[in-house]
């Protein structure tokens, strides 16, 4: 029998900080970890009751991806706790073949915000937006963006137990510098908050949705990760090389590529159009 007590959780907690995995990957295993201690009062007689979670999960209309989330981070659990023997199985989940258009963000409503940013006053969101359309870097890689960086038109991102170098464009690189200049930042870090801390997260997720009510583009498209995504389209459409793109990306499989690489249901529609099977 697996106890499931606040003693359990904590060590379970420990060894995810002991392992690397980012802070958001400690949260959200906890979350799922202490959802299924409360399912079953505590304790987990055997694997029956795991499938029965399982499958009450399913039936909640849950998305099948948010599902997997939760299956994964008790499989995590079980793995850490000796009952390797007890993990299961994920849903099946057809990979999506095209993106929603209600969420995709265009290249004329990213210039839009940039625009409206500028307009605005506010030089460091205008600056971060355009780092991470430039280059589908990560939000917390904004980080590793310094000064000297921009100096060099690369950087090395360390993330995820992972080391990859990425070459920033070079007029980038003298956005990036002159926006230093003018705030007097001599070195280390550029996204930065007034009080000196890193920006994160959250600081960039909330003035991004401010940034979209002001500039008149649907709120469920203004995301940091949305720029990511637009990022790898458009290097996709240019260049066709996903192996390449994968690579910018800090991808370790290429499949985890081409759900970046996904193309709207119009354009796929017109694809198959002009197959010309019809008469």
């Amino acid at each position: 029998m697996l106890v499931l007590n606040e003693q359990t959780l904590e060590n379970f907690r420990r060894r995810l900080v002991e392992d690397e995995c980012a802070a958001a990957t400690v949260v959200k295993y906890m979350t799922a970890a202490r959802r299924l201690a409360a399912y079953c009062g505590g304790q987990v007689p055997g694997k029956a009751a795991l499938v029965a979670f399982k499958q009450d999960l399913a039936a909640s209309g849950m998305a099948p991806a948010t599902v997997n989330g939760v299956l994964t981070a008790v499989n995590k659990l079980l793995d850490m706790s000796g009952y390797r023997e007890w993990r299961l199985r994920l849903m099946k989940v057809q990979r999506r073949v095209f993106m929603a258009p209600e969420r995709e963000m265009t290249r004329a409503e990213y210039e839009k915000l940039v625009h409206t940013a500028k307009r605005t006053g506010d030089a460091r969101l205008a600056l971060a937006l355009q780092t991470l359309g430039a280059t589908g870097a990560r939000v917390s890689e904004l980080n590793f963006i310094t000064l000297e960086a921009a100096r060099a038109g690369k950087v090395e991102i360390r993330s995820k137990g992972k080391i990859r170098m990425l070459l920033l464009p070079k007029k980038l690189c003298k956005l990036l510098i002159s926006y230093c200049r003018n705030r007097g930042i001599t070195s280390g870090q550029i996204f930065i908050t007034a009080s000196g801390k890193p920006l994160d997260r959250s600081n960039l997720w909330k003035s991004m949705k401010r940034l979209a009510a002001r500039a008149g583009v649907l709120l469920n498209k203004v995301f940091p990760h949305n720029l990511r995504h637009l990022f790898a389209r458009t290097y996709y459409s240019k260049f066709r090389d996903i192996v390449r793109l994968a690579d910018i990306l800090g991808h370790s499989s290429v499949e985890t590529t081409r759900i970046y690489t996904a193309r709207t249901p119009g354009e796929q529609r017109r694809q198959m159009d002009q197959l010309a099977f019809l008469t």
